[in-house]
């Protein structure tokens, strides 16, 4: 009894804690992680960054599954091939649910993933490989995607079946199927008829292996999975995903390309203001570094623009006249700036739609840094004859207050007359000759003031010298 007494006790006591330990051991249990990202757009460079990203980060949480978020009619071949790629190595199970639409490089992607779920009335397949006007491109090109489509159908495995001593092989995805959505010629009977390509509803890609099951929201999908207690993150736009999809928008980037040939024209013409020099050189880096991160924007082709301002530079301020090396550099920089909006890849998969989509990157950029040389002349014709802005004379140099005029023939009695910089001459100032001062202009390169002059011809009133040896 004096046993039972104290144990008793004990007992009671340690029931509550044993409890209390049990519900904590419930509580701090983990729940699954999904995480989800959108692709609902067409496939291409930034979808393949935001894949990276989410991937990234999904692998960092240590997420227990990756569920992609699809609706697009399909992209570029190459960003598609990337994506694919990515999810087969992928140490995280994937899920898509396809939320109507996954169309051609979107079926690639699909298939790629462990498990498909799709939305009820939504779509699977015409993988056919077409340019940007809806034609198709020739068969090598059909070729490999025939193949990828097939490797990534296969990448899912097969079970081998005895029966009867028989062995048969049973692949999970039948790559027949995914074949027969790039190429009309491959028929399947009772699934694909020849002479049209195979695009699968959601109750006949459940039927032929190629859907998981049906749902209607991300919550259907997980149940669908068997996936109970679960936490979602999602995939959030960073404020730099942002503001470079806002940069390469069609409108602010003619913007920009105003802002560039505007600036360094208002430069030109007022040359030592540096506001109009500046504006432009961060308008070329707001253009280029989102070009340039999206995958469209090479280095090759920035250095064509550099070089292109470059040789424009050296033809105005050093070599008299235009000509060779000024026409060089404008079609330099029109073509860094054309080529910097057209994706390399399509260069090597259909030359004719890379021209055709060329002409439309020069024509965009002819029409914007012809409405910036416009605004440009009209600012600089207002900057110095508005006298509000207080950019310009407007006196008149009355001939009693001591102003007198210059005839042509003081200017050409000067030819051949020695001087001295008065000023620096970039190309532009002024010399002093014989204790008087002159306006002036170096004939080649540029003179420092103090430096020895001669005067070597006048024209309209400007005379013209050079370095004095």
């Amino acid at each position: 009894m004096k046993n039972l007494k104290i144990v008793l006790p004990i007992l009671l006591f340690l029931l509550p804690v044993v409890g209390f330990c049990d519900l904590t051991q419930d509580s701090l249990q983990k729940k699954t992680l999904v995480y989800v990202f959108d692709i609902k757009k067409e496939i291409a460079e930034p979808v393949w960054r935001i894949t990276k990203k989410s991937f990234a980060e999904a692998d960092s949480l240590n997420a227990d599954y990756i569920l992609i978020h699809m609706n697009t009619y399909g992209g570029l071949l190459n960003s598609a091939d990337s994506i694919r790629t990515k999810i087969l190595n992928s140490r995280i199970p994937t899920m898509v649910f396809i939320d109507n639409n996954a169309a051609s490089a979107g079926a690639l992607i699909s298939i790629a993933c462990d498990s498909i779920y799709m939305r009820a009335g939504a779509s699977i397949g015409a993988a056919t490989v077409v340019n940007q006007s809806g034609q198709q491109v020739p068969d090598k090109y059909q070729s490999f995607m025939r193949a990828t489509m097939r490797a990534t159908a296969e990448a899912h495995g097969r079970d081998t079946i005895i029966k009867d001593g028989d062995t048969t092989l049973v692949w999970h995805r039948d790559p027949r199927i995914a074949e027969a959505m790039v190429d009309p010629r491959v028929y399947i009977p009772g699934i694909s008829d020849t002479g049209k390509v195979l695009t699968l509803t959601t109750g006949e890609a459940i039927k032929v292996g190629y859907c998981e099951g049906e749902a209607e929201s991300i919550a259907g999908v997980l149940d669908k999975a068997g996936i109970k207690d679960y936490e979602i993150k999602e995939f959030i736009l960073s404020p730099l995903d942002k503001i470079i999809g806002f940069l390469v928008s069609p409108v602010v980037s003619g913007l920009l390309l105003m802002v560039i040939i505007g600036g360094i024209y208002f430069e030109l013409r007022t040359p030592g203001v540096g506001f109009p020099l500046a504006a432009s050189v961060l308008a070329a880096i707001l253009y280029f570094a989102p070009l340039y991160l999206e995958g469209l924007a090479q280095h090759w082709e920035i250095i064509l623009f550099i070089v292109g301002l470059i040789l424009i530079t050296v033809e105005i301020f050093a070599i008299p006249g235009f000509g060779v090396a000024g026409i060089s550099g404008i079609i330099l920089a029109v073509t860094g700036l054309s080529l910097s909006m057209v994706d390399n890849v399509v260069f090597s998969f259909d030359p004719s739609l890379a021209f055709l989509m060329l002409l439309k990157a020069i024509f965009i950029v002819l029409i914007a840094g012809l409405m910036g040389l416009i605004f440009a002349f009209i600012l600089t014709k207002e900057l110095f004859t508005s006298r509000k802005l207080r950019f310009a004379l407007n006196t008149t140099q009355q001939k009693d207050a001591g102003f007198i005029g210059v005839s042509a023939d003081i200017f050409q009695n000067l030819v051949g007359k020695h001087g001295v910089a008065k000023t620096v001459l970039r190309p532009a100032g002024k010399i002093e000759i014989n204790g008087e001062t002159y306006d002036a202009r170096a004939e080649v390169g540029f003179i420092d003031r103090g430096e020895k002059i001669m005067v070597v011809r006048h024209l309209t009133g400007q005379l013209y010298v050079i370095k004095d040896v």
